[in-house]
């Protein structure tokens, strides 16, 4: 594996980014619930304000909302593409970004293509690597919980459970 030496935005940034935001497109939607797209945006339709867009080029139909083949065939531009595609296949999602005109390139939890973040970033477009947009929204709003993070310890150390008496 190559060394990374790409950095990406802070905490604060990316709470910016979500927070200005106001249509999402997610890229390698499926409609398998056990796929982590899937989970995405059963969260982001349930729990987020944003007007959601999924983009596969085989699926027609996800959550009872119609599915694209690319970016281009969106309605209307989106703020942030969320990509679930994998690492080969990211330069060229990054260049789709760049001509569809979103303002952030936000690669998934598990991925990671230094020439797409550069490339986007180059173009002016904000970037996000390595990181679950789900997981991201619910820490900034207090969501963890829903599902199952939020488990109340902090410390990395095994819990111990006294017995009940």
């Amino acid at each position: 594996m190559a060394e990374r030496t790409w950095v990406g935005p802070t905490a604060a940034e990316r709470l910016r980014y979500l927070g200005e935001a106001r249509s999402i497109a997610i890229v390698g939607a499926s409609s398998k619930p056990s796929r982590a797209s899937y989970f995405v945006a059963t969260y982001l339709l349930s729990s987020a304000p944003y007007d959601l867009y999924f983009v596969n080029p085989v699926e027609k139909q996800i959550l009872g909302h119609p599915v694209y083949p690319s970016l281009a065939e969106l309605p209307e531009t989106v703020d942030i593409v969320d990509v679930f595609r994998k690492d080969a296949d990211l330069p060229g999602v990054a260049e789709e970004t760049i001509e569809h005109g979103a303002r952030t390139l936000w690669i998934q939890l598990g991925l990671w293509n230094e020439q797409a973040a550069r490339t986007a970033e180059g173009a002016g477009l904000n970037v996000v690597m390595d990181r679950c947009l789900k997981i991201e929204h619910a820490r900034f709003h207090g969501g963890l919980h829903l599902a199952g993070f939020d488990t109340g310890v902090i410390s990395a150390k095994r819990q111990v459970v006294a017995p009940r008496h």
